[in-house]
């Protein structure tokens, strides 16, 4: 659902045809390209709208767009290459797969847009592993704009060359970050680099690339044609525009929203129906798993946008919004979501490979009667001796849930192990994901 409908198109029913190039055009989809290929409009004057815009990075680490873009070296003599981070696999996010699945000509007007602004010649849109019929929609939305002669060898006519392609990933989590995407796009093991240095001036086979998220380039076009004064306005003066909020959990109508950047928490959850079964509200993470979860009190006082949710303790992130009730059972959440960082890390980096394992042992044992009096303690040591200690953030993504868990909901965890139950009744407790029941090793 949109309130705005910039990047997710207003339509009936199961959205039908209103992917296709004709209808893109329709609602003024690639006007933006034309006229700057037809006035020929100067890189830094786009950058330059891009920064007025406020517009920043729609995956989670929200780093201003024209201030990325202008770290590509144009001069660089040879091929450059601008990527789009389609790889969705952060838990509670599902806005990309519906941005490729509606609207995917703006993505690619963006990509193109791109490519003019940096001076590339080539581009790579990596999609997730486990929607397929997403990568499959993607590429017919490629050969559209190819027979309209948006792709590829002088494109509307003109002297700019630019052509794009999908690449299939194969669901793996840490390929959501930049480095670890590009080395898997190189046909290596998907795992991070070191940085420095950055993709900017060392990105795929060694040449300068950039790297933007799918909604962020989704959001170029739209830029551009307002302004970015009048773009900022929608939003905030440090979160300018609109963004896409994917919000699940125990509410009544979950979905995709795509709302002001500052609208309050409480308009959101009251546009997905409110709580489901009239139960009561108690925690929210706002920006994907791996963000810190907020308790009730604090998230209906919060607007949804970067500053904000900062100022709460924790992060916007992607823009998932996972609403747990009152009959969710806080060590059962922590130990689900343990799980998945311990499962997705690649091992390469040894305080994440052993220490998102240790954590998810430590609170496996808590929720299953077995927790021992120091585990509260030994569950903050370790996960304050992850963050800062790896080449990628998925060590601080399995450490954020621990330390967040344990400062808002302590109680559950000390009655779970002095108890040796939950203290929200089992009876009450809504079916959950079940986990590998398997024995844990002594930590």
């Amino acid at each position: 659902m949109s309130a705005h409908a910039l990047i997710l198109p207003k339509f009936d029913g199961d959205g039908g045809d209103v992917w296709r190039l004709e209808n893109y055009v329709a609602r003024g989809g690639y006007e933006v390209l034309k006229k700057i290929v037809a006035e020929k409009t100067p890189a830094e004057a786009i950058i330059a709208e891009l920064k007025a815009s406020g517009l920043r990075g729609r995956g989670g680490a929200g780093f201003p767009t024209g201030l990325k873009w202008s770290f590509m070296p144009r001069s660089f003599p040879g091929d450059k290459f601008v990527v789009c981070n389609s790889d969705e696999g952060e838990p509670g996010t599902f806005k990309d797969r519906d941005i490729l699945r509606y609207n995917p000509h703006a993505v690619i007007e963006g990509m193109i847009i791109g490519a003019w602004v940096m001076g590339c010649t080539r581009g790579y849109n990596y999609i997730h592993g486990e929607i397929f019929e997403i990568y499959q929609r993607f590429e017919a939305a490629l050969e559209e704009a190819r027979a309209a002669g948006l792709l590829g060898q002088n494109i509307l006519g003109s002297d700019f060359s630019f052509e794009l392609f999908a690449h299939h990933g194969y669901g793996a989590y840490v390929c959501g970050e930049e480095t670890a995407l590009l080395e898997s796009l190189e046909g290596k093991k998907g795992q991070p680099r070191f940085k420095p240095p950055f993709p900017a001036s060392y990105g795929i086979y060694g040449k300068p690339t950039t790297i933007n998220n799918t909604e962020t380039f989704a959001s170029v076009p739209f830029v551009l044609k307002m302004g970015g004064e009048a773009y900022l306005a929608l939003g905030k003066p440090n979160s300018g525009g609109t963004k896409i909020f994917s919000i699940s959990g125990h509410v009544s109508r979950p979905g995709n929203y795509e709302l002001e950047l500052g609208t309050p928490f409480a308009e959101l959850l009251q546009m997905a129906g409110g709580m489901r079964a009239g139960r009561k509200l108690k925690a929210v993470i706002p920006g994907g798993s791996s963000a810190p979860v907020l308790p009730a009190d604090i998230i209906m006082d919060c607007t949804l946008d970067f500053d904000a949710i900062s100022k709460a303790g924790s992060m916007l992130g992607s823009g998932a919004v996972i609403v747990m009730d009152e009959t969710t059972c806080m060590v059962r959440a922590l130990e689900r979501l343990s799980y998945f960082y311990h499962d997705e890390s690649c091992g390469q980096c040894t305080p994440c490979r052993e220490g998102s394992g240790w954590l998810y042992r430590i609170v496996h044992r808590i929720e299953h009667g077995m927790g021992r009096e120091e585990d509260i303690d030994l569950l903050r040591s370790v996960a304050d001796n992850i963050p800062g200690r790896t080449i990628c953030a998925l060590g601080d993504a399995a450490a954020g849930p621990v330390k967040s868990f344990l400062k808002h909901f302590e109680d559950e965890f000390i009655y779970h192990i002095e108890h040796k139950e939950c203290l929200v009744p089992p009876a009450r407790q809504e079916d959950g994901f079940l986990i590998p029941d398997y024995v844990s090793r002594p930590c």
